[in-house]
């Protein structure tokens, strides 16, 4: 791919969500100075805080505010001040099982570039809200919601649910149609809509399924950790899945396991997975150890980002400025993000407070924070 100079400088601001509070880390235009504000929304969990890539001064963070539940707030001036939704998502009755409580707003999305004011929420337990003005009213999308299979994605029995339950998250809108809808879920896989929401399919052919006495598993079973769909090219997907890293070409149907061709001492487990915003081959995970109890933490103590150039057939160890040994670090779904610049930034939040960058696209690394508290998301923006 012939490498075309793009935004070669800029600054970019991180919104970091933590189990306590919000808190936006601003480089220099060369990105390696970095000034931390911040906390927002100090004692709260901030599980998602993203700005609008079409009104950027527009930013919508999903809180849940301890006795207050879960909601969602809002800030018009670049997050300066901030308000709280008019109207938060909210589950009505299920047609089958009645009653619904909220337990809290995982994900949030922008909209289509066509539909300025469109938001989507994903929650937990299972769900897909829609918001048609910036974030501050909400409605359910019931073709999800109220889907016949939702009694089965939401209620998988103690052993099959992780720590903060099933989340619904990775919604994401084809570039080239505001009714080409993706979303990923715990159990139920990664599954597209083509009008809005109102009906879904799946989309898991290929992928191993965690729960193998299913029998079907392309509807039911899949477990997707993160799925991104390429900005530059919407028919390349990419997911980071509880059994493996997979790519899909679409029109295809049937998804490749890329993470074969990563080191068997490594493997393929993690949760996140970051792509180039301008090459579709080029992609970052950041491994975890999968084996036996799960630790999901650096197998061996010892982190390293690993890339590919080459949509998967190959992987490349990145772990300079990382520490060489006795560092457990566990970065979570949403905690790694990648910016616009060239060279391509690259970053990662720890369930242990840190924030690591590279703006040489994982060749280099180093901690711009620490001590922060547990971090739950990392999403990079032109400041």
């Amino acid at each position: 791919m012939k490498r075309v100079k793009h935004n070669s400088a800029f600054r970019v601001r991180l919104w970091v969500g933590t189990r306590k509070g919000l808190w936006t880390l601003t480089s220099d235009l060369a990105r390696k100075k970095w000034t931390i504000a911040g906390p927002e929304f100090l004692g709260q969990t901030i599980y998602h805080a993203f700005p609008d890539p079409r009104r950027p001064n527009i930013v919508v963070a999903a809180a849940k505010t301890g006795h207050l539940g879960p909601t969602v707030f809002r800030s018009v001036d670049g997050g300066k001040t901030w308000k709280e939704a008019k109207a938060p998502p909210k589950f009505t009755p299920h047609p089958k099982t009645g009653e619904r409580a909220l337990e809290h707003v995982f994900w949030l999305t922008a909209g289509h570039a066509s539909e300025p004011g469109v938001w989507y929420a994903g929650t937990a337990p299972h769900g897909i809200f829609r918001s048609e003005d910036n974030g501050d009213t909400w409605a359910s999308v019931t073709g999800f919601n109220d889907n016949p299979m939702w009694p089965r994605w939401s209620h998988q029995g103690a052993g099959a649910n992780p720590p903060d339950l099933p989340n619904t998250h990775s919604i994401r809108i084809d570039p080239r149609d505001p009714n080409h809808v993706y979303a990923a879920f715990s159990a139920g896989g990664v599954h597209e809509s083509l009008d809005r929401g109102k009906s879904w399919r799946p989309l898991n052919q290929g992928v191993a399924t965690v729960f193998p006495a299913e029998k079907d598993p392309e509807f039911f079973g899949n477990d997707p950790h993160c799925f991104v769909v390429h900005p530059a090219n919407p028919d390349r997907l990419y997911q980071q899945n509880h059994c493996g890293i997979y790519r899909l070409d679409r029109p295809g149907e049937k998804w490749t396991r890329i993470g074969n061709n990563m080191p068997k001492s490594i493997g393929d487990i993690g949760f996140p997975i970051v792509v180039h915003p301008r090459d579709p081959d080029t992609a970052w995970v950041f491994p975890m150890d999968g084996t036996e109890v799960w630790p999901r933490t650096s197998p061996g103590g010892k982190p390293a980002v690993y890339g590919t150039r080459d949509a998967g057939e190959s992987w490349k160890r990145l772990d300079s400025g990382f520490p060489r040994s006795q560092s457990f670090l566990t970065v979570k779904r949403q905690s790694m993000g990648a910016d616009n610049a060239d060279p391509v930034g690259v970053y990662l939040g720890t369930t242990s407070g840190d924030i690591w960058a590279s703006r040489d696209e994982g060749a280099r690394w180093q901690r711009i924070a620490q001590s922060l508290p547990s971090i739950t998301s990392v999403v990079a923006f032109r400041a």
